[in-house]
């Protein structure tokens, strides 16, 4: 990317020479052809010997003035040689680079400096960075298990088919009703590049049955701690969602944002935007340990290899069985384990955008991640109360929730210009 900006830069001075040393050339004659306040002219009439203006001194003028105008016109050649030649190593003159299209992530990483991200995101391209190939397949792991989830999955998925732009992978954690209703649907469907698995969620419940919890998700919300141990050995990355989720973007754009992981960051997680790790809800709360107002797990980016070599499967369970201890039983379900081992490990984290994870809460600061409409990413029904909750844009956000539960999924059947079509394979796999 720094030799595109920099073949970019010369480019630009290049053509700035190309257009501003003949305007300076005719200038210096123009002033040169003056003598004493009045003019001298350079025709060849005047500039005979018998001429009265002729002088050993003007004709020395009129020499080295043709002297430089050819040394000009050898310059201007060269430059126009150079010039070429940055146009024609430009990455975008070649024809190859077609194959490739880029999702770029706006943002700071803060929920508090939202508005230098959304700024920030309209800068020069030369700052940013190429992110997700054209026919680059993204993963995304959803928990879904009983008729409840798979209708809101299936609500979440049409949001997701909607925007998308890449091939997708979905690795669907299911009981067997979720499973049979999902099957059922996709094949329905047949939508191009876009390929299903699905994961027994009965066969993981002895992973993690051993934890108390009082989360209305019941034992099925404790399972994304176990993703990294469930989900293929060779896939390096997945995108985690919860089904109350609606996206108001591609997804791909998201996916970009691995490319922001620095160091010993495995978790992009946004800041939970109520005060329910804070304390101070109500007399007597007693939250799971959290660093500062904690992360909320509604979206997760998960890079499952450098988990896998941090042992990942150990650290949350001996996390969880400390805590336990004194909590008894987590009220949030993962949320409460994952933010406990951030808390003694906050290396770990990416901060992402609050506009990734806008969550319609009670007692929410959702207000703060968007400004227009254009702003939101995507939304998050994480209050038991669903599309009654309240909230100043409510009207607006349950409309648009709305409109995709009654999309008929067969419209979202296009195909991906230049991407290998998966639908027989995806049918097999169905």
């Amino acid at each position: 990317m720094l030799g595109i900006c920099r073949g970019r830069r010369k480019f630009l001075a290049a053509s700035l020479t190309v257009l501003f040393v003949p305007a300076i050339t005719w200038i210096y004659l123009f002033a040169g052809s003056f003598e004493d306040g009045k003019p001298v002219s350079l025709s060849p009439l005047e500039s005979q010997p018998h001429s009265p203006r002729y002088t050993v001194s003007s004709q020395r003028e009129r020499e080295s003035l043709e002297v430089r105008m050819r040394e000009v016109e050898e310059e201007n050649r060269v430059l126009r040689k150079q010039l070429s030649l940055v146009q024609s190593r430009s990455p975008s003159h070649h024809r190859g680079n077609h194959s490739k299209t880029y999702s770029m992530e706006e943002g700071t990483g803060d929920s508090e400096s939202l508005r230098a991200g959304i700024v920030a995101g309209n800068s020069s391209e030369c700052g940013q960075q190429p992110a997700v190939e054209k026919c680059e397949t993204i993963h995304v792991a959803i928990v879904c298990a009983g008729y409840n989830a798979s209708r809101d999955v299936v609500t979440l998925v049409k949001s997701v088919l909607f925007h998308r732009r890449n091939p997708l992978h979905f690795h669907l954690i299911a009981d067997s009703i979720a499973k049979q209703i999902l099957a059922t649907l996709f094949q329905t469907w047949m939508v191009p590049a876009v390929r299903i698995d699905f994961y027994d969620a009965d066969e993981l419940k002895s992973e993690v049955s051993w934890i108390p919890n009082k989360h209305y998700s019941g034992i099925y919300g404790l399972m994304k701690l176990v993703l990294t141990k469930t989900l293929p050995s060779n896939l390096e990355r997945v995108i985690v969602l919860d089904t109350d989720i609606t996206f108001a973007t591609d997804i791909a754009e998201l996916w970009a944002v691995f490319h922001k992981f620095k160091g010993q960051q495995v978790l992009g997680l946004v800041e939970n935007q109520s005060d329910w790790y804070l304390g101070n809800l109500w007399k007597n709360h007693r939250p799971w340990p959290a660093l500062g107002r904690g992360y909320n797990t509604g979206v997760i980016l998960l890079l499952l290899d450098k988990l896998r070599k941090m042992k990942w499967e150990q650290m949350w369970r001996l996390t969880a069985e400390r805590e336990l201890m004194s909590m008894l039983s987590t009220s949030l379900a993962d949320q409460d384990i994952f933010n406990a081992v951030i808390k003694q490990n906050p290396f770990l984290v990416y901060q992402l955008p609050c506009f990734w994870n806008v969550q319609l809460s009670d007692h929410t600061r959702s207000e703060q991640c968007y400004r227009d409409v254009s702003d939101l990413k995507v939304i998050h029904w994480n209050s038991p109360k669903k599309l009654r909750v309240k909230n100043k844009h409510v009207e607006f956000f349950r409309n648009l929730y709305l409109t995709f539960l009654e999309y008929d999924g067969n419209l979202l059947r296009r195909e991906l210009f230049g991407c290998p079509s998966e639908t027989d394979v995806n049918s097999e796999n169905v």
